[in-house]
């Protein structure tokens, strides 16, 4: 079936404002001990109380944008202050690294061992501050982005397991994710700072990363960005590729560089073409660069917020250069997303399905799926396609 920009945009907005949303407030807000449940079976029952410090720090940082560019909702800002209020008392160890995650009341359970807990928790603090006027909270959003500029070269710290000098490697995920915060960040940081970093996250993306000949994003490279021919180096992961490419197009609309908006563009048909199950529909989760079998067995799933991010990529990429591609790969992932995904009969979207489109985990959230991906794709969407 066949939609217009109008019709879609519509569905986006209802599905967000009347479906997602009210979901999340409904049943993960903590109201007694704070934060907020992410683990909801598919009704919104919680089955587990952990508390995961990316998708706190996500629901903060939710909440608090559509506060400040949708509408000054006053139960919105609760929410986040709900969440913020928790995180400041509990997310940080005494050096400032955020641990990964918490007790239902509080207490750390897993140690600070990723950056991507401080750059969320950099993300969530912005956005707060912004809602809340909150001095503290612009404190630690700038403490959480320092922390994510001095662990850049060595995420893990002393939390890798990886053997020192054998054979180093350097990961998309850190400089994908530095593009993305620092424009979230972008009120808060010096002009010269904030343009040093964005320059340094396009190059080494669509530089470092970036297969000129196969026109496909690698998660990991050599540091002087030759190929390593062994699992972590020769695996693609669609999703990530996908969304670096809207953040690369978000960075270039910023400066009106269109020859990196339609070389993003490029990328991002390149890895649809690359990664789409001709049999089945839908994207791999992970994939060889040379066919070999993935090491990941979870590697022929797919995945909500690759789909999600998809759909971002091409419907920005379309408002962006008119493609007719992008159009036509716009409807064939809306019609399997929407098909496959959505919960019509008690809301939100699963995130899990096999390989056949069939739904794997019914749950709504987890350790890993928040109120995140869904709801800013469906904003997202909506104000692409309007």
């Amino acid at each position: 079936m066949e939609y217009n920009s109008q019709q879609l945009a519509q569905l986006y907005k209802d599905t967000l404002l009347k479906d997602v949303l009210p979901f999340w407030e409904n049943h993960s807000v903590d109201w007694e001990k704070g934060g907020y449940f992410t683990c909801l079976d598919r009704t919104g029952k919680v089955y587990d109380t952990d508390k995961f410090i990316w998708l706190q720090n996500r629901q903060v940082w939710l909440f608090s944008m559509l506060y400040n560019h949708l509408e000054k909702r006053e139960d919105w800002l609760r929410i986040a202050a709900n969440g913020a209020n928790f995180l400041a008392a509990n997310g940080r160890d005494d050096d400032g690294n955020w641990y990964f995650s918490l007790t239902r009341e509080g207490q750390p359970l897993i140690q600070p061992y990723n950056i991507f807990s401080d750059c969320f928790a950099a993300m969530a603090f912005s956005q707060y501050a912004l809602a809340s006027g909150e001095e503290s909270a612009k404190d630690i959003a700038l403490q959480a982005y320092n922390n994510v500029l001095r662990r850049q070269s060595n995420p893990k710290g002393k939390y890798n397991k990886t053997y020192p000098g054998t054979r180093p490697m350097k990961s998309l995920a850190v400089p994908m994710i530095l593009a993305n915060l620092s424009l979230e960040m972008a009120w808060l940081l010096e002009n010269d700072t904030l343009e040093q970093v964005l320059d340094q996250t396009v190059t080494e993306v669509m530089g470092d990363f970036l297969d000129k000949e196969r026109g496909l994003m690698f998660e990991n490279v050599a540091p002087d960005a030759n190929h390593i021919d062994c699992f972590e180096g020769r695996l693609i992961n669609p999703g990530h590729g996908i969304e670096a490419m809207w953040f690369m197009m978000d960075i270039a609309q910023r400066r009106g560089d269109k020859q990196l908006i339609n070389q993003a563009v490029d990328v991002t048909l390149n890895i649809l073409d690359f990664a789409w199950d001709k049999k089945y529909g839908g994207l791999y989760y992970f994939m060889d660069a040379s066919g070999h079998p993935p090491q990941q067995l979870e590697w022929d799933q797919k995945l909500w917020w690759v789909h999600l991010e998809s759909l971002v990529a091409l419907a920005m990429g379309y408002r962006l250069t008119g493609r007719k591609e992008c159009w036509q790969w716009y409807q064939k992932m809306h019609n399997y997303t929407w098909t496959h995904f959505a919960d019509t009969q008690y809301g939100e979207w699963f995130g899990y399905l096999n390989r056949r489109g069939e739904v794997l985990l019914n749950l709504k959230g987890g350790k890993w799926k928040g109120c995140f991906h869904v709801p800013r794709a469906m904003y997202m969407c909506w104000l692409q396609l309007g």
